[in-house]
C-alpha cells in the first residue's frame, strides 16, 4: 500500500490512537501521521501508510485551516477547556470591533510561545510531563505563520473563528494570547481542523469504518498530493527514471528557483517516483519511491 488515508479523529482520542487503529490492520507496514491533534480536537488526521511516510515532512508544511472556539473571561494552565479553569473578573464585555482588531494582531509571522503543556522538548523531556511533574517549564517563542483570521460568530464570552495556518502554530496559544491583549484572559474552548495537506474535512472518513479489506480504497493518491503542494513537477521518461531510481540528478531548463522542490512522476504521470529539489540547475531526486529492478 502506497497512500494516504483522510481520516476524521474523534474528540477525545490522541492521533497516535487512531494511528495505532490502522496499524493494527496494516501490521507490519510503515505508517505515521502527518501533523497532531490534541485529544480534544477533531478533524483531519492525514495518515500515511508504506513508502508514503517520506511525504510526512513534505505535508507537515502544508497550510492547515482550523474551525476553533475560544472562550473569554478565562484562563487554563493547558490554555484550553482541558486545564484548572480560573474565570477573570473583566469590567465589560469586549465588543466584536476590538476582538477583531485584536484579532488581526496575530496575522503574519508572529513569535508565538507554545503552551506548557505541550509536546515541545526541553533538556530532552516533552514539555506537558514536566508541567504535570509539577516542575517550573520555561518555553521560548518560535516565529510561526498565520495567513489569516476570520470571525464566525461572537457573543460575550465565546468566540469563533476560522485560522489558516502554516505548521508549528498553536491555536491555544493564540486563544490565550488574544486574551492577555484584550484584557480579560482567554482560552479555547473547541477545535476542528478542516483541512490539512490538501485533505478536507467533508472527504474524511471515520477510522471505525476501516477494515483490512476496504482500507485500500479509501487511500489517497501520492499523485495528487504532490501535484497540490510542489509547483515543479518533472515526468521521466525511461532514461530519466534509471537516473532518478539511482538518486542522480537530471537536466533542468526551466526558471525554478534554487531549492524549489520538485516532484518526479512516471512518464504516463500515473506514479510517483521520488520528491526532490532543484540543485544548482538540476533536479536533485531526495527521496526515491519506486526502483526500477534494473536501475541499480
Amino acid at each position: 500500500m502506497f497512500g494516504v488515508l483522510n481520516l476524521n479523529k474523534p474528540r477525545g482520542k490522541t492521533s497516535r490512537q487512531i494511528v495505532n487503529v490502522v496499524k493494527r490492520l496494516v501490521h507490519p507496514l510503515k505508517l505515521g501521521h502527518a501533523g497532531t491533534l490534541d485529544p480534544m480536537a477533531t478533524g483531519v488526521l492525514p495518515v500515511c501508510l508504506g513508502r508514503a511516510t517520506k511525504l510526512i515532512p513534505l505535508l507537515q508544511k502544508s497550510a492547515k485551516v482550523y474551525d476553533a472556539e475560544f472562550t473569554l473571561g478565562q484562563t487554563s494552565d493547558t490554555d484550553d477547556a482541558t486545564g484548572v479553569i480560573s474565570e477573570v473578573p473583566v469590567a465589560a464585555e469586549q465588543t466584536q470591533d476590538a476582538v477583531d482588531a485584536a484579532l488581526q494582531k496575530f496575522v503574519g509571522v508572529i513569535a508565538q510561545v507554545p503552551p506548557v503543556y505541550s509536546a515541545v522538548k526541553v533538556n530532552g523531556h516533552r514539555a506537558y510531563a514536566k508541567a504535570r511533574r509539577g516542575e517550573g517549564v520555561e518555553l521560548k517563542a518560535k516565529n510561526v505563520t498565520v495567513f489569516s483570521i476570520e470571525i464566525l460568530r461572537y457573543s460575550w464570552p465565546v468566540l469563533q473563528v476560522r485560522i489558516t495556518c502554516g505548521s508549528g502554530t498553536y491555536i491555544r496559544s493564540i486563544a490565550r494570547d488574544l486574551g492577555k491583549r484584550l484584557g480579560c484572559g482567554g482560552l479555547m474552548s473547541g477545535l476542528i481542523r478542516c483541512s490539512s495537506a490538501g485533505l478536507m474535512l467533508p472527504d474524511s472518513l471515520d477510522p471505525n469504518v476501516l477494515t483490512a479489506e476496504n482500507l485500500a480504497q479509501h487511500l489517497v493518491s501520492p499523485v495528487r498530493l504532490v501535484r497540490q503542494h510542489l509547483n515543479v513537477i518533472h515526468r521521466c521518461s525511461t532514461s530519466d527514471r534509471l537516473l532518478v531510481g539511482q538518486g542522480r540528478p537530471l537536466s533542468h531548463e526551466g526558471e525554478a528557483k534554487e531549492g524549489a522542490p520538485v516532484g518526479f512522476l512516471s512518464e504516463d504521470g500515473c506514479e510517483l517516483l521520488a520528491i526532490g529539489e532543484v540543485k544548482r540547475g538540476h533536479l536533485q531526486p531526495r527521496s526515491v519511491f519506486h526502483v526500477d529492478q534494473f536501475s541499480t
